[in-house]
């Protein structure tokens, strides 16, 4: 179900190969972002309650906090997910690497016009 509706969301931005890949990559840190949210405002947190908040399936929800418990952002309780300390220094590198990241897809979009 998950993977054809973002199959149909791709359809609907007009496929393009050359950013079928960066496409992919910006869904899933929105599926992390999303996920992290969650935890921030639910903490403790698991698995299941997560997976029935979003609709994602347990194994992309497991991916999402094994790649945000890498980061550091997040870590196991036993009752859940919950937020370090590192919480908003990471956030804050997050956004700094997205606005680059954005300032390069513009000067793209400039070589393209």
């Amino acid at each position: 179900m998950y993977a054809s509706l973002m199959r149909t969301k791709r359809e609907e931005r007009g496929k393009v190969t050359l950013t079928s890949v960066i496409e992919s990559e910006v869904d899933i840190l929105k599926r992390h972002v999303e996920i992290l949210n969650l935890v921030i405002k639910n903490e403790p947190i698991g698995i299941i309650k997560l997976s029935e908040m979003t609709g994602y399936p347990q194994h992309m929800i497991r991916y999402s906090l094994h790649v945000l418990e890498q980061e550091g952002v997040i870590e196991p309780s036993p009752r859940g997910a919950v937020t370090t300390k590192k919480l908003r220094t990471v956030i804050e590198n997050l956004k700094k690497s997205l606005d680059n990241v954005n300032k390069e897809v513009e000067n793209i979009i400039d070589m393209l016009s």
